[in-house]
């Protein structure tokens, strides 16, 4: 390894920051600049100790800040390593285009063909149930709704997981009601049943996510979620379904075209 001195700075004794967080800032910056690599061990506590001259439970209020952001995990009794970083992939504005259903593809599978992953869905679930108030707000006062609840994964990995809501009025005994809806997804039999898709609404936000979505995520510590609920309307101004979708954050970038007329 590198000597230390050459890698990290030395502390400031002017500064009024924390010993601790000024040494989260050194390895943090570090990491940033790649002088530590992916999956690569940082120096141990009695190195960083000596190289600091601190005590150990400053060194570790150190790891625990960085562990909190995401950038490092622990190994017991092997040391702390730097967190691999999944692939970052495009959430596109035009996802969700008419020639990708003609094409038989869903907006996930056209996610996934433009980040070159291998697309996956488990934990598929499809059931009537009663609509949630904002749901049914969302969807002009229903009252019941056909569920549809999936996990998507991207070569192996859980990246989002999602919620479609419907009126039973389209949905019911219609192939959206099966476990796999067919080529283009529930929008594709959408249009089929002559809903046609006029536009879309979405709603994001950036949050921490609850430990049910840690576990559904295999989530590392710090790591946040988007949670995006997304309405689609047909030609006539009708909701047609209400999707409710959390991402991992460090997965997905959100990549829009805005008009400037």
């Amino acid at each position: 390894m590198t000597s230390l001195p050459s890698l990290l700075g030395d502390l400031d004794p002017t500064s009024d920051r924390a010993v601790f967080r000024q040494i989260a800032d050194q390895l943090r910056e570090a990491i940033d600049r790649g002088r530590f690599k992916e999956g690569e061990k940082l120096p141990s506590e009695a190195e960083l100790v000596e190289h600091y001259g601190v005590s150990r439970m400053t060194v570790r209020n150190s790891f625990s800040i960085l562990q909190g952001e995401g950038l490092v995990h622990a190994e017991h009794g092997k040391g702390v390593f730097v967190r691999p970083r999944p692939p970052v992939r495009q959430l596109a504005s035009d996802r969700f285009a008419r020639r990708h259903r003609e094409q038989g593809k869903s907006a996930f599978i056209v996610e996934a063909d433009a980040a070159g992953s291998h697309p996956q869905v488990d934990s598929l679930e499809v059931k009537e149930e009663k609509a949630s108030q904002d749901i049914s707000t969302r969807l002009g006062s229903v009252r019941r709704v056909l569920a549809r609840r999936r996990r998507y994964l991207l070569d192996g990995k859980p990246v989002e997981f999602a919620t479609s809501y419907l009126p039973l009025d389209i949905a019911r005994g219609t192939q959206i009601a099966e476990p796999n809806p067919g080529p283009g997804g529930i929008y594709a039999r959408l249009e089929e049943l002559g809903h046609h898709l006029d536009h879309f609404e979405e709603e994001i936000r950036a949050r921490m996510p609850s430990p049910t979505e840690v576990k559904t995520l295999r989530l590392a510590s710090g790591v946040p979620v988007i949670h995006l609920i997304r309405t689609a309307y047909d030609t006539a101004g009708r909701a047609v379904e209400v999707c409710d979708t959390v991402m991992a954050a460090d997965a997905y970038v959100l990549s829009y075209q805005l008009p400037a007329t």
